[in-house]
């Protein structure tokens, strides 16, 4: 992968993901206890063997930049190996980004520097395993000049969200429409090949693409080189990912370590662009049988690290007993005498006794001049269904996620679980109840 440069798309304002985006870009968004959602895309890319990776950032970027320089300085720029923080800057004329094909153009400057043959743009907000390798050994076997990575959904979850592709036999990309109404299905199926945000291009197409005013990949690049004539392909991630794990398999009475072909995690992919689906991807992490699973030894997930102490539980008498079940507990929380069951709890978290905390996100606290901002949650409290962001505080006795009349009253911003009478309640940064 030494011949491909990487450009991660960072500036996503997260309009959908409000009040968790109103402090912080949408790939800063906290996720599964101790990461950002970029921390997956840049994973892949590490894991891939990608060593030259510029990560453009626009929309209040200051808590990404901060997380990138405290958990992304691994290579070593002597032998141009490096992970770039590049803020919007303007480059060509007075407007900031306007879209996918505008930032790269906007930085093309890196490209005719570092004369890759390929370049590889990948969007930071999604939370996926991939190894990229696959991808670049499909583009050069088909002889393509652009490759576009999709996945396999429902036509109903396509339906207006996502770029969908019409190929053929051999997996070429015979007809684009951008978050089609009635989106075309794979033959057979009631699926169709939605579009990842993820571009492997020959650095001569991508510069034939870029030779014009069009503002974005999906919706006017793509139909342009299908136009021209250009070899564009459609990469199944849905069939083809492949990523190895490490299982302990029993042979002939022998039960050892050794590598399989396929994890069971290998085709998830989830676009946590809403709250929504933010709360149900946290929520796949906690099961004892992940539907993804950030334990892998073979495709490790990196972060950057906390600097708390561990993890506390406290008080073993009746109706007193600190213990968290099917849970993800990160470093720093304390559950004193407290029930947390199906729950993500991110660093700095305080659960007081005989507090119950159900089907929920804490995003946690944080370090503001060397002293820890904690997120409390107060004696007796109740809460379920909730995404709570850092450093809250509930006084005892709280309940939150059970009335949604009464949450709605307090300013908190709700949304309904697959459109049914359940519902969602989110308590911004530095809320006090």
């Amino acid at each position: 992968m030494e011949d491909t440069l990487t450009f991660v798309m960072a500036g996503g304002q997260g309009e959908r993901l409000k009040p968790l985006t109103d402090v912080r870009a949408k790939p800063a968004v906290p996720f599964g206890g101790i990461f950002r959602i970029i921390d997956f895309t840049l994973s892949n890319c590490v894991n891939s063997g990608l060593r030259r990776i510029y990560v453009l950032t626009q929309y209040k970027s200051h808590s990404l930049s901060n997380h990138l320089k405290k958990g992304w300085n691994l290579f070593s720029p002597r032998l141009d190996q490096f992970i770039d923080d590049v803020p919007a800057q303007q480059q060509l004329g007075s407007s900031w980004y306007q879209g996918t094909a505008d930032a790269i153009r906007q930085n093309a400057n890196f490209v005719e520097n570092k004369r890759p043959r390929l370049v590889l743009v990948l969007s930071g907000d999604h939370v996926y395993k991939m190894d990229y390798r696959l991808l670049r050994s499909f583009h050069d076997e088909k002889g393509a000049g652009l490759t576009v990575a999709c996945v396999r959904l429902p036509a109903e979850e396509a339906r207006g969200n996502f770029g969908v592709m019409e190929v053929d036999e051999e997996g070429r990309i015979v007809g684009f429409e951008e978050k089609p109404n009635e989106p075309k299905t794979i033959p057979g199926t009631t699926d169709c090949l939605a579009s990842m945000g993820i571009y492997l291009f020959d650095t001569e197409v991508l510069r034939k693409g870029l030779d014009n005013d069009h503002l974005d990949f999906g919706k006017d690049i793509i139909p342009l080189l299908l136009r021209q004539g250009t070899p564009v392909f459609a990469y199944d991630f849905t069939s083809r990912n492949i990523i190895p794990e490490w299982e302990f398999l029993k042979h002939e009475g022998v039960r050892r370590k050794e590598l399989v072909p396929r994890a069971s995690d290998a085709d998830y992919w989830r676009d946590v662009g809403t709250l929504e689906q933010y709360w149900l991807a946290n929520l796949d992490l906690v099961q004892p049988r992940p539907k993804f699973n950030v334990y892998g030894e073979h495709f490790p997930l990196f972060a950057a690290p906390g600097h708390f102490p561990p993890a506390k539980f406290v008080h073993e008498m009746p109706g007193r007993t600190g213990v968290a079940v099917n849970s993800i507990v990160a470093d720093g929380v304390i559950v004193s005498g407290a029930t947390v069951r199906e729950s993500v709890l991110g660093s700095g978290v305080y659960v007081h006794s005989w507090a119950m905390i159900e089907k929920s996100v804490l995003l946690g606290g944080e370090l503001r001049g060397g002293i820890l901002s904690e997120t409390s949650i107060g004696r007796r409290c109740r809460v379920r269904n909730a995404i709570i962001d850092k450093n809250v505080h509930l006084s005892e006795n709280v309940s939150i996620g059970y009335d949604r009349a009464d949450d709605d009253r307090r300013g908190l911003k709700t949304v309904p679980i697959n459109g049914g009478s359940d519902y969602i309640v989110v308590i911004p940064k530095d809320f006090s109840l």
